[in-house]
C-alpha cells in the first residue's frame, strides 16, 4: 500500500515541475511576436525638392546710336582723300586737294531754317568726287542719302556743333562722274525714324553741244 502512494506522489510531482516548462514556452513565443509587429515602420523618404528655374536675365535694349559726329567750333575733320571741313556758328568750311578754302553761310538768309531743307556741292575729277552740303531745320537728323543713276546709294558723314543747333553739314564720296551725261547725284534727308524730311533730285547736264 505504501509502494502504491509513493508512486501516485511521485507522478504528481512529476507533472507540477513539467507544468510550469510547457506553459510559459507559447508565453514566451507570443511576447517575441507581438514585439516584431509593433516595430514601427520607417516613413519613405520625402521627394527631393526640384531645384528653382532661374528667370533668364533681360538684356536692356540699347538706344539707336547718334548718327551725328559733334564737333567744336573751327576743329578741323578731315574728311579724306584731300579734304577737309569744318563748322563754325555761321556755317560749313571746306576746302580741298588744291587748298582753296570754300563757305557757305547757314546766317546770311539763303536758306529757310524753319523747315526741314538739304543743299548739295560738289566737286572732283577722274578719281573721285567729293559731295558735301548744308542739312537744316531739324534736331532729329537720322542720316543724309545719295543716289546715283543707276540707284546706288551712298550714306553721307553728318557733322553738328554742340548744344543739339537745327543744322549741320554733311559728306560723302563716291566715284568719278561720267562727263556731262552721268554722275546725277540726288541727295535725301531723313529723320531718326527714317521718314524722308527734304530731298534734291538728280539730273542729268546735257551733252556738250546740244
Amino acid at each position: 500500500m505504501k509502494k502504491y502512494l509513493l508512486a501516485a506522489a511521485a507522478l504528481v510531482a512529476a507533472a507540477v515541475i513539467a507544468a510550469p516548462s510547457a506553459v510559459g514556452a507559447p508565453t514566451e513565443t507570443a511576447t517575441a511576436e507581438t514585439a516584431t509587429a509593433s516595430q514601427p515602420t520607417a516613413p519613405a523618404p520625402a521627394p527631393a525638392a526640384a531645384a528653382p528655374t532661374k528667370a533668364a536675365p533681360v538684356k536692356a535694349v540699347a538706344p539707336a546710336p547718334n548718327p551725328v559726329r559733334t564737333v567744336r567750333p573751327g576743329g578741323r575733320v578731315d574728311a579724306g582723300k584731300g579734304y577737309t571741313v569744318w563748322l563754325t556758328r555761321e556755317g560749313k568750311h571746306w576746302t580741298g586737294p588744291d587748298g582753296y578754302e570754300n563757305f557757305r553761310s547757314v546766317v546770311d538768309g539763303n536758306i529757310d531754317r524753319s523747315e526741314p531743307g538739304v543743299s548739295h556741292q560738289s566737286e572732283g575729277d577722274a578719281t573721285g568726287v567729293f559731295h558735301s552740303g548744308l542739312y537744316y531745320g531739324t534736331r532729329h537728323v537720322g542720316r543724309v542719302e545719295l543716289t546715283d543713276a543707276e540707284g546706288d546709294t551712298t550714306v553721307a558723314t553728318l557733322l553738328a556743333l554742340p548744344g543739339r543747333p537745327d543744322w549741320g553739314v554733311w559728306y560723302a564720296h563716291t566715284g568719278p562722274s561720267e562727263g556731262n551725261r552721268g554722275g546725277s547725284i540726288g541727295v535725301a534727308l531723313y529723320d531718326r525714324a527714317g521718314k524722308l524730311l527734304a530731298e534734291l533730285p538728280g539730273f542729268d547736264f546735257p551733252a556738250a553741244g546740244s
